[in-house]
């Protein structure tokens, strides 16, 4: 009997030990943290983005250039999708099967790159940009359409056609940048180029976040209460430009037909007034479902409309770079503004020729601005160079490549965009691969009038005349002017620091004046003169080699209290006075007159007309 009583005893305790155990594991499925408490949970929560506005962009005088406009995306659960469904969304969205096989695959793929922040979704886009008229029968079937749900966003609209390069456009988040930053998830819209571009973290906005309740078939119930589930998304704050709508659109009008670029700075900030680019293009067709199939258009377009010819473009500058080479002169003490030089047609040295255009000689550095004469240069050019001072022609170069750079030249100008191309001021190493180690003066004599291996942008030409504007200093050019609640002193101290080119103030005052008799009677471009204004310019004819010369000005105004300074570049127009001296003189006029429309009628009129060959 004591053998039995002893067997009960362990039955009993065996049955206990079990029913701990079975206790114990019911308690943690049921109480504790474990991964089947966050499985239930993420079967039971859907986590739907609220996407931000992104920041309204104003010009400096208030009016709105970019604004947002509604977007919706068609998202799905892969894990539910069935054929009937297939068959209506096909029926929807206008694809055939192999389309329809292709968004499947990538839904799944994308459903399983959901960011840290989104970890409960199981949703990825099937199909971005919904049409209206999609939108809408959409939203009629969604009953029916048990494994798909419409999530809302924004799109941008452009007011203005004129400023596509500036402003840039939005396009699909890149497998990159999903990988470098968390805040991103398939199908998002990122800047790609422009302002969008270089500030995409400040006007992005926030996004938020609103959980639902949804069943086993994923029908959502409702929304989730608790508030740490929920948080409102934060649009991006205003940001006004530095860029003149007026301006903008006038050089829209005064381009058209016309190949080049138009730069205007306010000289007092660095503020870039007007940035515009021909050809263009509408932003416009970079927005919604039409986005992808335009974007292909415009890049095999021979016109190039994608090109940014402000900051990418290089050209000769021709003689708008012989003020510059006055000032280092004058500062070096290598001439004065007496120096005198003769031009019998040209400058001659041997078997090298430079031509120039008939006028009267000897003249002095102020005449020699005035009638942009390439004999003064030449000689003047030699006389820095070969300097005795320097010891020899490669220390003499290196003097004046100093100061060029100390303009700006042969680098970017490190303005808020992407891509700025530096343009080119030869170094010694670059000269000594092309002509030798040995080479002479004579034998780069080209670079005295802005031709040879120097190559500028059309920024570098508005900052250079911005310069000269400033008696010898600049800040860097920049297109954003003010972003509300931003404070960054890094940002500040970039675009609020003068960088000074080493020339004393003094030297300016015969080259500037130079500059003035250059839009007056005797000048090269006296039509670009405005009424009431004194305006100081420099003319340019660029050497084409693969056809007709480049028509260049540089110019600032006010003389005495400068409020603009311009560069304008037409490819194949010819002389600098022919083109570019007109679009300049009216796009001042119009910022410095703004309540009148222009004492120059004719001038704008022909402006407006005139097309060019092959624009």
């Amino acid at each position: 009997m004591e053998q039995y009583s002893n067997r009960k005893w362990i039955f009993i305790g065996t049955f206990f030990a079990i029913l701990l155990l079975y206790a114990m594991r019911i308690a943690g499925l049921q109480l504790g943290s474990t991964p089947y408490k966050e499985r239930a949970i993420n079967n039971a929560l859907n986590k739907v983005t609220l996407y931000p506005g992104r920041s309204v962009l104003f010009d400096r005088n208030g009016r709105i250039l970019v604004r947002n406009t509604p977007s919706y995306d068609l998202k799905v659960f892969p894990k539910k999708m069935g054929k009937a469904d297939s068959v209506l969304i096909c029926q929807i969205l206008g694809l055939d099967s192999a389309d329809y096989a292709e968004r499947t695959l990538l839904a799944w793929i994308n459903s399983k790159k959901r960011q840290r922040n989104n970890s409960y979704n199981r949703s990825a886009v099937f199909y971005s940009n919904l049409s209206p008229e999609q939108y809408a029968i959409i939203r009629e079937n969604l009953y029916r359409l048990k494994a798909y749900y419409v999530e809302p966003k924004t799109d941008r609209l452009y007011n203005f056609n004129g400023s596509a390069h500036a402003f840039g456009y939005l396009g699909e988040v890149s497998e990159e940048l999903l990988n470098e930053d968390p805040y991103y998830q398939p199908g998002d819209l990122v800047g790609i180029t422009g302002i969008e571009k270089y500030y995409e973290t400040q006007i992005r906005g926030i996004k938020g976040v609103k959980t639902v309740w949804q069943d086993r078939t994923y029908v959502e119930q409702g929304t989730v209460k608790n508030e740490s589930f929920n948080k409102p998304a934060i649009a991006g704050p205003d940001v006004t430009l530095s860029l003149d709508m007026a301006l903008q659109l006038l050089a829209d009008s005064l381009m058209a037909g016309k190949r080049g670029s138009i730069v205007a700075i306010e000289p007092k900030t660095g503020e870039v007034l007007a940035f515009y680019n021909s050809p263009n293009y509408n932003p416009n067709l970079l927005v919604g479902q039409q986005r992808t199939d335009e974007f292909r258009k415009l890049l095999i377009d021979p016109k190039k409309p994608l090109y940014n010819r402000a900051v990418k473009g290089v050209y000769p500058p021709g003689s708008t770079v012989k003020p510059v080479l006055a000032l280092i002169g004058l500062q070096e003490g290598i001439c004065r503004p007496e120096t005198q030089h003769s031009c019998s047609g040209g400058y001659h040295m041997g078997s090298i020729t430079v031509g120039c255009h008939p006028h009267p000689s000897p003249l002095a550095l102020t005449q020699s601005i005035q009638i942009s004469c390439n004999a003064y240069y030449c000689q003047l050019f030699r006389d820095i160079i070969d300097a005795p001072k320097y010891g020899n022609v490669r220390d003499g170069y290196a003097v004046l490549e100093s100061y060029w750079r100390k303009f700006g030249l042969g680098s970017p100008t490190g303005i808020d965009l992407l891509g700025e191309s530096s343009g080119n001021i030869p170094s010694l190493a670059q000269l000594d691969r092309r002509h030798g180690s040995k080479w002479r003066s004579s034998m780069i004599i080209s670079l005295s009038i802005g031709q040879g291996e120097i190559l500028l942008t059309p920024l570098q030409m508005a900052n250079l005349a911005a310069i000269i504007a400033n008696r010898g200093y600049y800040y860097t050019p920049h297109l954003v002017k003010h972003i509300d609640g931003f404070s960054d002193t890094s940002w500040s101290r970039r675009f609020q620091t003068p960088h000074y080119t080493g020339i004393e103030p003094r030297h300016f005052v015969p080259v500037i004046q130079g500059m003035e008799m250059v839009t007056q009677v005797g000048g090269t471009a006296r039509g670009a003169g405005i009424d009431s204004v004194v305006v100081c310019a420099k003319t340019g004819t660029a050497q084409n080699p693969h056809g007709k010369d480049h028509s260049l000005f540089i110019a600032f105004a006010p003389k005495d209290d400068p409020q603009i300074a311009i560069a304008v570049i037409v490819e194949n127009a010819g002389f600098g006075a022919t083109y570019a001296a007109p679009i300049a003189s009216l796009m001042m006029e119009r910022y410095l007159h703004p309540e009148r429309d222009t004492r120059k009628p004719y001038m704008k009129e022909s402006m407006f007309n005139s097309r060019l060959e092959n624009p």
